[in-house]
Formats: C-alpha cells, structure tokens, sequence
C-alpha cells in the first residue's frame, strides 16, 4: 500500500476513534501512588521485572534455568502452560493441583520481589487447568455471552478465580474483549473465546469476570488490544491485517472497562491495522499504545505484549528489533512464551538487549521507570507465598 495513502486512511480512522470516545468514565487508579515506588535499584533490577517468560517442567531442581533467571537476572514473571507446543507433549507444567501449588513455591521461594504466575485460563478450549489434570470444567466466554445472566459470569469468574488463588496463580490472560466479528475467525470465535459481537453485551460480562477475580484476589488482563475480533488469520502463525475489517466499535469495551472497573493490565494484540499505524502491528506501535491507550483512553496500567515469539512478530522483525520497538512504543511486560520455538537462554539475551539499549542512549532510562513504577503498583497486590 502506497505510505502517504495508508497514513490518510490512518488518520481518518482515528478521527473516527476519537468520536467514539468522546465520553470517558474518570479512571479508577489500580496500586499505589508513583512516587510510593522505589527507584533506587539497580536497572537490571527493573529490567528483570520487565520480563516474562515460559520454561519446561513440572518439578525443578535448584539449577533450573527458570530459577537462575529468577535468582541472577531478576526474572519478575512466569507463564505456564498444560502443553508444549514444540515437543509435542502434555504436562509441561501442570499435573495436578498439588504438583502445581509446589511448583509455583518453588518459584516464589527463589524470588525477592514476588513473582506474577500467570496462565490463560479464560474458560472452555482455552484452559491450561483442565479436568484431565483434575481441575473443574468451564464455560467458555461464548456459552457465558449466549446465556446472558451477569450472575453467571459472576459464578464462573469467580470459580476460575479460586481455582488458580489455590495453587498461587495470581495473574489471569483473561477475559477476552474482542468482538465476535468474523464468526470463522480461527483464533476467536471459532475457539469460542468472545462473549458476543456486541459491545455492551462484551463489557457487561467482561466486567463481571475482572470484578470475580479482583474480589478473589486474582489479577485480570483484558485482552487482545485493539482489537482481534475480525481477524481473518492467527497471529500465532504469521502476518495479521485487519486493515480492511476492524472498526472503532472494537475499542468500546476497553472504553468502559477502564473506567467501570479500573483495569489493572491490558495484553496487546499483534495485529497490523492501518487505521492506527502504516508502518507496525499494534505491539510495535507507539501511536497505538502510547497515542490510543495511555493518551486517549487514559489508561495508566501495566501492558503486556502478547507473546512475542509468536509468527506476527517472529517472522518479521529480529529479537533486538522486537525488544526496541516494544519498549518505544510503550509496553511493561514482554512476554516470551517459549513454547512456539524454546530458548533456555532467552531472559538473558532480552536483558543484554535492554542493557544495550539504555546504554547507548537508544531507550533512556525514564522509559524503563516509568515500566517499573506500574510493575510495582501492580505487585502491592501479588502475596508472595501460597497460605
């Protein structure tokens, strides 16, 4: 597409947005004051903390990687997975409740500031506490959505929300705002993972989930921002444009969200729209997360990237490349699965990245503090042991 001509499209579909949110609900602040953070640790400290990453195993010994990393590198979160994409194998990191629960100890034990543990487990085929590990079957967002009851979405939030609170799972990728736009979207809707195509339906059940685990003691990331809902192709496997079919109606959920229920994280989507950006999907776009999210949304949470191993972004851009952007356009968390590709080295090479960054003036510092003071805001909240 001709640049000049991506960028008048652009800026019609931003005045677009802009008329759509004409009217903000005040957003509720999640954690504790800025200036409450502490500042004075070393940069690979906070660097360590804006990282999270997925590893191998159910049992770990001392000298597990995973562990090094939160020991050495200052590692600040972890994904878990019931199955590992690579090998082919289940029980990557689940079994069983009880192995689960020592499992994350064992992580925790080796943290000085608490860790998040998180897993998506929104409810139906996109849950990584199955009943074949013993854990309780769930709705999933459709069946929820097509049922309609606001006190049953209360009930199933809240039923996740102990489950992981069990095993000291604090941080749920879940729920999914996306519209169920494109019905045979292989990634949403046919996976069953959005309440509805409509936005008031969305927001009203989507707040129950987040208000369910809020009042359970879980942290909730709204997903997939701004939008994955008409999507055509997975972003896991490769390039996603939603260039031609996404519409500003995509971003009324998180309009209400934020300020009905003062959103503590949002996970981005990689998704190439050039509405909000002719040049980079939304992960890499600062005009999206910065100039949408933060400015005109109001948004002060932490963000998550969505896994950045996955092909929308693998495929296209290198891992120094990845990293800048990401920092440049504003997000907290990168996430690394390591499950799409597996590399035990990874917090490392990120760290050495950020390292590099900084030092060359790249990414100046206040970039990666402004990172750590939501990351801390949002930790006051995390209990560091299992009771």
């Amino acid at each position: 597409m001709n640049r000049n001509r991506a960028k008048r499209r652009g800026a019609r579909g931003i005045q677009a947005i802009f008329t759509v949110m004409c009217c903000f609900l005040s957003f509720s602040t999640i954690g504790i004051a800025a200036d409450e953070v502490d500042l004075e640790v070393s940069l690979d400290q906070k660097t360590g903390q804006m990282l999270m990453v997925g590893f191998r195993g159910t049992a770990l010994a001392d000298d597990h990687v995973i562990l090094r990393d939160i020991r050495r590198y200052h590692l600040g979160g972890v994904i878990l997975f019931d199955y590992d994409v690579v090998l082919q194998l289940a029980d990557r990191n689940i079994r069983s409740s009880e192995q689960l629960t020592y499992l994350i100890a064992t992580l925790q034990d080796a943290a000085a500031m608490p860790l998040l543990v998180a897993v998506d487990q929104e409810g139906g085929r996109v849950a990584r506490l199955k009943p074949a590990h013993g854990f309780a079957p769930t709705p999933s967002h459709t069946e929820l959505g097509i049922r309609d009851d606001l006190q049953v979405t209360y009930a199933a939030g809240k039923d996740i929300a102990l489950t992981l609170a069990e095993v000291g799972i604090n941080t749920n990728f879940a729920p999914v705002v996306d519209l169920c736009i494109n019905p045979d979207n292989p990634v949403i809707a046919r996976l069953e993972r959005c309440f509805s195509s409509r936005p008031d339906l969305v927001s009203r059940h989507a707040q129950q989930f987040i208000q369910a685990h809020q009042d359970h003691g879980v942290i909730s990331v709204i997903k997939h921002f701004p939008g994955h809902g008409s999507s055509q192709t997975d972003s896991h496997l490769g390039f996603v444009d939603v260039s031609a079919s996404w519409t500003p109606a995509e971003l009324s959920p998180y309009v209400g969200l934020i300020g009905a229920v003062g959103v503590p994280a949002v996970m981005t989507a990689h998704v190439f729209n050039t509405a909000l950006d002719a040049d980079h999907p939304a992960t890499l776009s600062s005009s999206t997360i910065t100039g949408l999210l933060r400015n005109q949304l109001d948004f002060d949470g932490v963000v998550i990237s969505d896994d950045l191993q996955m092909g929308a972004i693998s495929e296209h851009y290198g891992l120094e490349q990845a990293v800048q952007l990401a920092l440049e356009a504003g997000v907290d968390i990168l996430l690394f699965g390591n499950n799409l590709e597996y590399d035990p080295e990874i917090v490392p090479k990120v760290v050495n990245i950020i390292r590099d960054l900084t030092a060359t003036g790249v990414i100046d510092k206040s970039r990666i503090d402004e990172s750590y003071r939501r990351i801390m805001r949002l930790k006051r909240f995390v209990p560091s042991k299992v009771e």
